[in-house]
């Protein structure tokens, strides 16, 4: 039950809901209520359905590319901190922007990815992935599961959110979020320093 908790708060932060909740905003702004509802049904799918490769595929890639995961850790929370930082300093991920022009079907790309899935993402869920094992790994990806399932329902509420919490309390709320990814960045990296420190002492 604490690895679940733990991973769902993780994926919970690292998914930045508030920061995807304003693009969503942005991106539907002129679409009826069905319409946001279908796009964020879509929207986290996909997301759901990418998750799942990451988190199975970390393993193997790692191995197929001779990369240790005490490497991959290191690489993964620098790209996080950095997405962090731009979080805190913009409240916006790097590498999410809002289009200037609407598309036709806004759910996968940009939603999807990169907003939801972005490159830090991408990163930390290799890891987390590749750090579990046996029954653990039912564990992480039930509280992947609450993460998406949490985001969705911040999606189907975002209207309400916006109402209540107006585009400065969102933007304020991205902002802390990019904090506690930053901290979530440093242990990621120092783990892998850890790691890869008692590796190399062991030759």
């Amino acid at each position: 039950m604490t690895l679940i908790l733990s991973t769902w708060v993780k994926f919970a932060f690292l998914f930045a809901p508030f920061f995807v909740v304003s693009m969503f905003l942005a991106l539907t702004r002129t679409d009826s209520v069905a319409v946001r509802r279908s796009t964020a049904n879509r929207a986290v799918f996909a997301a759901l359905c990418i998750s799942l490769v990451l988190f199975f595929f970390g393993s193997p890639l790692f191995a197929l590319l001779g990369i240790t995961l005490d490497s991959f850790r290191i690489g993964a929370g620098i790209l996080l901190f950095l997405s962090a930082i731009s979080l805190v300093r913009d409240g916006v991920r790097a590498n999410a922007e809002v289009p200037s022009e609407q598309r036709d079907d806004v759910s996968v790309v940009p939603l999807a990815i990169p907003t939801i899935i972005g490159p830090a993402t991408i990163g930390t869920i290799l890891v987390y992935g590749a750090e579990l094992h046996g029954l653990d790994i039912a564990y992480g990806l039930i509280g992947l599961l609450l993460a998406l399932i949490s985001l969705l329902v911040c999606l189907h509420l975002s209207a309400w959110m916006e109402r209540i919490l107006g585009k400065t309390g969102l933007n304020v709320l991205s902002k802390v979020t990019g904090l506690i990814l930053a901290a979530m960045a440093s242990q990621i990296v120092l783990t892998g320093v850890h790691g890869f420190m008692q590796s190399a002492g062991s030759y």
